[in-house]
């Protein structure tokens, strides 16, 4: 894509993720989307200081929230004020937001929004199931989605916790994830990269399945 070009980087960071009294190692993806310039951060997890450290230099325009737990989340308000970024999330989890912070993100985030950065843009789309407002963040330009905790390599998103909804998820992959082209690269919350073409055979599996 060249250096003037937008571009998809990765971070991956380690902590632990807590809800319904249980507690999980985990460890997650950060991206961060733009160029030498600028950029955009989705879902900077656990480590503030390692997400400053990646971004650099360059102006970062927002920090997007995929979903309210706290993996996603426990470190953005840190990362917001290192980045000077404002801090936007779907109102749908203020819920989960709540338990974790006193005071409310920057801005929110509704199903079409537009963020532009670097030449491209990454448009909201609200999918819920994994919670009531995780939003996906498409960038056709790129050939991408980021799809948070809604869809992996291998399925959609846990669905056995408080907030969760099995045929909720599955509503949101079927009819708005598995419509976009095939070749969009599925850049996911924890583990592998897949693709839209890889995954949608798959979906009456776990329909079957339960999960």
């Amino acid at each position: 894509m060249g250096e003037s070009g937008a571009r998809i980087e990765r971070l991956v960071t380690s902590g632990t993720f807590s809800l319904d009294g249980g507690t999980w190692e985990v460890e997650n993806n950060v991206w961060i989307v733009g160029d030498d310039a600028e950029v955009i951060v989705i879902d900077p997890a656990h480590d503030a200081r390692a997400v400053a450290a990646a971004v650099g230099g360059r102006r970062t325009q927002a920090i997007l929230l995929t979903h309210g737990h706290d993996d996603h989340i426990r470190a953005a308000r840190e990362t917001a004020d290192l980045l000077r970024a404002p801090l936007f999330l779907n109102p749908h989890d203020r819920v989960l937001w709540d338990a974790v912070y006193d005071e409310a993100p920057d801005a929110q985030i509704a199903d079409g929004d537009e963020f532009a950065i670097a030449g491209v843009q990454l448009t909201a789309m609200h999918t819920p199931g994994h919670s009531p407002g995780s939003t996906c963040f498409v960038a056709p330009a790129l050939g991408a989605v980021f799809t948070g905790d809604t869809l992996f390599q291998g399925g959609p998103g846990a669905t056995g916790r408080s907030y969760s909804d099995f045929p909720t998820i599955i509503d949101s992959i079927r009819d708005r994830l598995l419509q976009l082209p095939e070749q969009t690269a599925v850049y996911t919350g924890h583990g592998e990269t897949t693709s839209i073409g890889a995954e949608k055979p798959h979906l009456q599996e776990w329909i079957d399945r339960g999960h």
